[in-house]
């Protein structure tokens, strides 16, 4: 759980920046991999992730008009990626114009339960963290090249002039 503003900000930037580039990463011709028949695509985790960030801060009083949470899934990559990057642009926006650390310990209703809002943002990160695993293994499935996330992919070894490591 967050407690101040401080780690909540920098968290956030950190963990959306590494979600803005595994997006980033995403093709038109990977969007419909899926680990199994009737499973999620890549582009309906990318879009799961996008839309999660206004359906779940809405309910903590921030302001995500003109994102809808419940549309389908739109017919172009660059439409997720444009639109998870204008949703995490806001709630930097949201929570740096409207909290502040007593906001934090704030308490809403949430899916059945009472969260405080730092519980909120740390949980909708580790949500985030969740289905951006799911992706890079869907991306690996689908031929890309899975972008560096906590440390080298495979190919970002080179970057380092190190092989990556024994297989």
């Amino acid at each position: 759980m967050f407690t101040t503003m401080e780690s909540l900000l920098k968290g956030w930037e950190g963990e959306s920046k590494i979600t803005q580039n595994v997006m980033n990463a995403l093709t038109e011709a990977a969007a419909k991999q899926e680990v199994a028949e009737g499973h999620r695509n890549l582009a309906r985790v990318a879009w799961h992730i996008a839309t999660s960030i206004p359906e779940m801060m809405s309910q903590t009083g921030l302001d995500f008009s003109g994102v809808d949470p419940e549309a389908p899934v739109p017919a172009s990559v660059e439409e997720i990626k444009k639109v998870y990057a204008e949703a995490s642009g806001r709630l930097l926006e949201e929570v740096k114009a409207k909290w502040n650390d007593d906001t934090l310990q704030q308490e809403d209703e949430m899916y059945g339960e009472t969260w405080k809002k730092g519980l909120t943002t740390r949980i909708l990160i580790n949500h985030e963290i969740h289905h951006r695993g799911q992706m890079s293994v869907l991306m690996r499935q689908a031929g890309l090249v899975v972008p560096s996330i906590y440390g080298p992919a495979k190919e970002g070894w080179a970057e380092y002039n190190a092989p990556p490591p024994a297989v």
